[in-house]
């Protein structure tokens, strides 16, 4: 009978070693083998495997460079961490090994990983969702790369929201990035953060306008493993999330009446629907509980 092996699929972060989940490095620490590309992971996440483990670097390798890898760890019962940069869930090229590995028989398991838009965020000590400003976060690359794109995922088409952009992939290509960003609405000066190999040791982070957003990479000769952070939320101020607001309620706290009346008021001058839509600051209903039977919002 063919033994039962393993592979797991471990996002290794952004490349601190220090930035990897407890649950990845217990991972790596268990595993019989360790797949690792050196040209997008910091070597310093091997510090967290075993001195007997067989360290395999696939920097070179295509799939089915790694395949006799996992042919032997079917064969032999063995548990493969095979490491990924950022979170095996964007641009990871993981979805065709779960299906190999499936088809040998393989057990599968991934463990996320922090991406490398969330560590540039904190590295710049912003929020990527200000109240008022912005509330989503689309995260996409410039089209005409190596991997076609679907119809319908241009930048310029994601542009035209105006809300919070994190831009893979495109630097070799920053001049057709900048002006597909303008062509999409961005204003000139709508700020942007360009990071190079955040949290490794020769990271490069460095603040500009879109309008500056080209000459900037050809100025710090940045073509791989740069990000891109684009929008109004990376420079917006004075705004205020209704969580925390002493007139917002949720399960486990009251609103303050004289605050609920104000942000029921700044609510209605703003939006006069969504200002109607909030219960009167003496209402009858709990505000431990949602006038529609369930728990209250915990909205921003």
């Amino acid at each position: 009978m063919t033994a039962a092996g393993k592979v797991w699929f471990v996002g290794a972060g952004p490349g601190a070693a220090d930035l990897l989940t407890l649950r990845a490095a217990r991972v790596i620490a268990e595993a019989d083998v360790v797949i690792w590309a050196a040209s997008l992971v910091h070597a310093d996440v091997l510090a967290h495997a075993r001195a007997d483990a067989e360290i395999v670097d696939s920097s070179r390798l295509p799939v089915e460079g790694v395949l006799p890898l996992y042919q032997r760890a079917a064969a032999r019962g063995l548990t493969v961490a095979r490491i990924h940069s950022g979170d095996p869930a964007l641009w990871g090229a993981v979805q065709e090994q779960l299906d190999l590995c499936r088809a040998l028989g393989l057990a599968v398991e991934i463990v996320p990983g922090v991406s490398s838009f969330t560590a540039v965020a904190a590295r710049v000590g912003r929020e990527l969702t200000i109240p008022e400003v912005a509330q989503s976060v689309i995260l996409t690359r410039l089209e005409g790369g190596k991997t076609p794109m679907p119809p319908g995922e241009r930048v310029r088409d994601f542009a035209r929201h105006g809300t919070t952009m994190a831009l893979f992939l495109s630097a070799a290509r920053s001049g057709q990035a900048q002006a597909e960003l303008l062509a999409g609405g961005y204003p000139p000066d709508t700020p942007v953060v360009v990071a190079y190999q955040a949290t490794w040791p020769d990271e490069l982070v460095v603040r500009c306008t879109l309008g500056e957003l080209a000459d900037t990479v050809r100025a710090h000769k940045l073509w791989k493993q740069t990000l891109f952070l684009v929008g109004p939320a990376l420079a917006a101020t004075g705004t205020r999330s209704h969580l925390y607001h002493p007139g917002h309620f949720h399960t486990y706290r009251r609103a303050e009446p004289a605050a609920r009346a104000d942000l029921r008021r700044a609510r209605a001058a703003a939006d006069p629907a969504a200002g109607r839509a909030l219960p009167p600051a003496d209402s009858a209903v709990d505000p431990a509980v949602d006038p529609a039977g369930g728990r209250a919002g915990d909205g921003r």
